[in-house]
């Protein structure tokens, strides 16, 4: 009876629908508890933590170590060799060892290091210690103890510190000056006469360089130049002014160093802060770490290029595989004739979603960039030749390829909306005397949008995250220029970018500073998370809107 009963059980289906929702409830689970990883691990990078003095002292010498506690682990005492110590270790003979980032690069030679509760006599958190993020080197950490303006005190002590801050943001404020004019009006002037130079090649190129053409150009140069003279002028000024001041602070090992304030980003005192304002200081960090450009080969600084990058180029690839592949579709079900042959086209467009990325790339850079764009460049563009203008991996041929990657998911989602629409709405339309490319652009690719957005979707979610094919096809470490700015054409699609996923792996694998980069791998990862559900996001509320326009109809 039992036997019986458990049979009937299992053909009833109702074990395999309880082991498919245990399967989805343990990848949900896997999926939120990785993201609450990547999240925990990378944004409380930014949090301002408190700096500790470790005091230790034996028979021979005494040492203080200034630095931030990053983790804290017990490992046996017997692990560690040649100790000279009488430190027996705790009740499991074990001995607390902390890694700690002491900064000052350049004067300690790195920035991490591991420190053990032997002969530790005492630790400290003093509210005078200061840290400084600076444009290179890493972290500073100190004592602050005078504040210089042209090598004469201005403050000292206790007036030190508001006198600092204050001469600080002089400084930001400076410096921002200097890069609106470098990357702004002198990069605009630059980029002028590069075109001035092109252009008169291409009229040399043309035998239409007369004299009248030469001087109009020579006119022209001549004008850019003494805009480009008044500019240096005034960055020079700049620079006199934001060599101006500096600071004397001394460091773990008592020595005093001078620090130049044009080299400071940022200051603050951590043991000094309140909880509310390390919660704002906390904010600017995340805020800054968004919308700034990396500096020190990645490790420091921000990711905004690699963001712009990433969504740049999502949305070209969206726009050049969205009407490929629907164009495809409507072929494959309203054109062609279902044979032998559209069923082995079929299949090929299946087995493309199968073709390793990295396949893709290769082709992408034999065929966009060698061949495609070598082509350009000595049809469209010969004056700039030796250098290439499109051919060499960009902007364009990075979204043509991963549009091709993605290509058969728009095509089988399409072609499956087209397939749902009932025939008699058809036929309904051509009664009416309405011609079939009528039908087909009122009637049944409106309705099979929602269909189209879904493939749209699943493209967007692959090719966001694939590094593969980028990394042959236009995606590079630093992009000194984004592709889109104030410059005509606005739109550069030669240029190489950055892109998240590639700099996960640069910053995580190819980083000279591994501890420095770990927090930055997380906090990426997370961030291009976020990007790809936001994009997502965008596009399902799109297609929920569609869906809700032509519901009457479908009904």
């Amino acid at each position: 009876m039992k036997q019986l009963a458990v049979k009937k059980w299992f053909n009833s289906g109702t074990p395999w629908i309880w082991l498919n929702a245990g399967a989805i409830s343990i990848a949900l689970v896997a999926v939120f508890g990785l993201l609450v990883l990547i999240l925990a691990r990378g944004m409380g990078h930014f949090w301002p933590e408190n700096v500790n003095a470790f005091y230790y002292e034996n028979t021979k010498n005494a040492l203080t170590i200034i630095a931030e506690v990053i983790e804290s682990e017990k490992v046996p005492l017997e692990s560690l060799h040649n100790l000279n110590t009488q430190y027996a270790g705790d009740e499991q003979g074990n001995v607390t060892r902390h890694l700690v980032k002491t900064g000052n690069r350049d004067i300690l030679g790195s920035d991490f290091r591991w420190l053990y509760d032997i002969d530790l006599l005492k630790v400290e958190q003093p509210e005078e210690l200061m840290v400084l993020e600076r444009v290179e080197w890493g972290n500073f950490y100190g004592y602050l103890k005078a504040v210089y303006e042209n090598g004469q005190m201005v403050a000292s002590k206790e007036q030190a510190w508001p006198e600092f801050i204050k001469r600080l943001h002089r400084t930001i404020e400076i410096r921002e000056q200097i890069l609106e004019l470098e990357q702004g009006d002198i990069g605009t002037i630059n980029y002028q006469l590069e075109r001035l130079r092109l252009k008169q090649r291409r009229l040399q190129l043309d035998n239409e360089l007369t004299d009248s053409a030469i001087k109009k150009l020579a006119a022209q140069r001549e004008a850019l130049s003494q805009q480009y003279e008044v500019l240096l002028k005034q960055t020079g000024q700049l620079y006199r002014k934001i060599n101006r001041d500096s600071i004397h602070a001394t460091i773990m090992d008592g020595s005093e160093v001078t620090v130049p304030l044009e080299k400071i980003i940022k200051a603050w005192q951590p043991n000094k802060m309140s909880l509310w304002d390390k919660l704002f200081f906390y904010i600017h960090n995340l805020w800054d770490f968004i919308t700034e450009d990396p500096r020190e080969a990645n490790t420091e600084g921000g990711i905004f290029p690699a963001i712009f990058g990433t969504v740049m180029m999502v949305i070209l690839m969206a726009i050049l595989v969205t009407p490929l592949g629907v164009i495809a579709a409507v072929y494959l079900r309203e054109y062609a004739r279902q044979g032998l042959l559209t069923r082995v086209i079929r299949i090929a467009v299946n087995n493309l979603a199968g073709v390793p990325s990295i396949v893709y790339g290769v082709f992408g850079l034999g065929f966009f960039v060698y061949f495609l764009g070598g082509n350009i460049d000595a049809l469209f563009f010969p004056e700039a030749l030796p250098a290439p203008t499109f051919g060499t991996p960009g902007l364009m041929w990075s979204s043509l390829t991963l549009a091709l990657l993605t290509l058969p998911v728009v095509i089988v989602a399409t072609e499956e909306g087209l397939s749902r629409i009932p025939k008699s709405l058809r036929e309904g339309s051509l009664g009416l005397g309405a011609t079939k490319a009528e039908t087909l652009w009122r009637i049944v690719l409106p309705m099979a949008s929602p269909a189209i957005m879904t493939g749209l979707i699943l493209a967007v979610a692959r090719a966001a995250g694939e590094v593969a094919p980028l990394m042959l096809v236009g995606v590079v470490k630093l992009a000194p220029s984004l592709p889109l700015d104030g410059n005509f054409p606005f739109l550069h699609l030669d240029r190489k970018f950055m892109h998240l996923g590639f700099h996960i792996y640069d910053v995580g694998f190819q980083s000279p500073n591994v501890e420095a980069a770990r927090p930055l791998v997380y906090a990426t990862s997370f961030l291009l998370v976020v990007v790809i559900v936001t994009l997502n996001l965008t596009a399902i509320n799109l297609r929920n809107r569609l869906r809700e326009k032509y519901r009457a109809l479908d009904g």
